[in-house]
């Protein structure tokens, strides 16, 4: 039998008209081959979220992560600002800072050469007698990072449009919700033994809910009220209008600037290529994605409440009712997106056709074609 071609299966899958598409090959998902080029097409290229600026509220704070096998911090300097450098010092080029905390300054570990938050060398200990060094001639590489909606969004490329002009057609949609005003109250980090990809699909349908989430959230998932309109360029989305069984998924009685359906509809968001959003009248959480190999996804895990019950009386027990909801939610995901990672290494794998309610999975197929194999999905676009 002739080894599967990850990027002629996935044409060939992006090339299905949505009333017949198939979920993708097996080879995307479990390639080494295909992760590399989606690193190098993808992860190398598009925005990537890091978070809530609200997580850097003060001068010094930082975290750090890798970003298509690069080294980045991103931080809040002496001006205010959230700026992002590599994370590499430019001596003998140990990374400099792990995980998230405060710093005056940037100390790498292995020399203690020193950096402030501005990424310019302020110290190198024992270098005076080395006549060539000019400590001036020395900066962390910049990389790019702007804020959009309350996001922390970096990429690898110099020439990426603006953030905000990549969703300038969602940010128009979700508008009334004004999440550029909702709080962060929980960020965590976790990885999964899955593919990034399988995570993905599992937040952009509601499918699964019913069964998946049957001990949680399931019940309260009636599929005829999900609405799954057809993508657009950079993102796919849709909405389910239904009375929450949690209190803060409907509008806050102190809120007015959402009326009719809006005050009980929830918008679930995919930003490309990794930053999944669930976003309602009182809470939102997200995802944030990075491959740690076919195998395993490092997920950012983060969420909060609008304005309305931030200020509410009982703000710290919905908090607490959030999470301990999204944890279980969780576990449930990880029990069925890891299912999903075996499953497609298994020799009889098939894909199989995909409902109506996954049209999401069906855009993002094409997307990834897109970006991975040169597949010209504008046609698609333009034709719904």
């Amino acid at each position: 039998m002739a080894p599967a071609d990850p990027l002629a299966e996935l044409i060939q899958a992006a090339n299905r008209p949505p009333e017949d598409a198939r979920a993708m090959p097996p080879s995307v998902y479990t390639s080494p081959d295909f992760l590399e080029r989606e690193i190098d097409t993808v992860f190398s290229k598009e925005w990537i979220c890091v978070g809530r600026a609200s997580s850097l509220p003060e001068t010094g704070d930082y975290m750090a992560f890798d970003l298509a096998g690069q080294p980045v911090v991103v931080l809040r300097d002496r001006d205010g600002r959230i700026r992002a450098f590599s994370n590499v010092c430019l001596h003998r080029m140990s990374t400099i800072v792990e995980g998230c905390g405060n710093k005056r300054v940037l100390v790498c570990p292995y020399h203690a050469w020193t950096y402030g938050l501005d990424g310019e060398l302020r110290g190198a200990p024992f270098m005076g007698e080395t006549t060539r060094f000019c400590k001036e001639n020395y900066r962390l590489p910049s990389i790019r990072c702007e804020e959009w909606l309350g996001w922390i969004y970096v990429t690898l490329d110099d020439k990426r449009p603006g953030v905000a002009s990549e969703f300038a057609e969602l940010e128009r949609m979700i508008a009334h919700y004004e999440v550029e005003k909702y709080v962060e109250c929980f960020r965590e980090t976790h990885v999964w033994d899955t593919n990034w990809k399988v995570l993905a699909e599992n937040f952009m349908e509601s499918y699964h809910l019913p069964v998946c989430h049957a001990a949680t959230v399931g019940g309260h998932s009636k599929l005829e009220e999900m609405e799954c309109p057809p993508g657009h360029r950079t993102f796919n989305y849709h909405w389910i209008t239904k009375e929450a069984s949690l209190a803060i998924g409907n509008a806050h009685p102190h809120n007015t600037r959402l009326t009719g359906h809006w005050r009980r509809t929830t918008a679930l968001l995919t930003l490309y290529p990794s930053h999944l959003i669930t976003l309602t009248p009182g809470y939102f959480w997200y995802l944030s994605l990075h491959p740690k190999g076919t195998g395993q996804v490092e997920m950012v895990f983060g969420g909060g409440l609008s304005p309305d019950f931030m200020a509410d009386p009982k703000a710290e027990e919905y908090v607490t009712t959030l999470k301990g909801l999204l944890d279980e939610v969780n576990l449930e995901d990880r029990g069925c997106t890891e299912k999903v990672y075996r499953g497609l290494n298994a020799a009889a794998a098939r894909p199989g056709h995909l409902s109506y309610l996954e049209r999401p999975i069906y855009d993002f197929i094409q997307y990834l074609a897109d970006r991975t194999a040169g597949f010209d999905r504008s046609a698609s676009i333009a034709a719904e």
